[in-house]
């Protein structure tokens, strides 16, 4: 079974190894949509793959060090792509869930997606 549990918060970042005329060289801010994919078994008794609250509890703190900080601040995200942002997530959340996926969406037409 595969389940999918999405997150937004709001976040400002600057993308340092861009040519200086790039528009994303400067500080700019998105709102972000991450989507946690996960699979495994349902469990015959909850009828969860993972309960959504234990998801919730798991990333809430990631979103903490996120939401309405300036990105390239934050601890191991001196770079933030979305693409470094999945990698970012994943690295935390995927000792705590059974993952298969982060999708880091910067807007609702552009995403980067992380399986490890």
């Amino acid at each position: 079974m595969k389940i999918t549990q999405a997150f937004t918060f709001e976040a400002a970042h600057r993308l340092p190894h861009v040519p200086l005329t790039h528009r994303c060289h400067r500080m700019h801010g998105h709102s972000y949509r991450i989507e946690l994919r996960l699979e495994g078994p349902v469990d015959s008794h909850t009828g969860f793959v993972v309960d959504f609250f234990d998801v919730e509890a798991a990333f809430n703190p990631l979103i903490a060090q996120l939401d309405h900080h300036c990105l390239n601040e934050v601890e191991g995200l001196n770079n933030p792509t979305a693409e470094n942002i999945a990698v970012w997530i994943w690295n935390r959340v995927r000792p705590l869930l059974p993952l298969t996926a982060v999708v880091v969406y910067e807007t609702p037409n552009c995403w980067a997606e992380y399986n490890g």
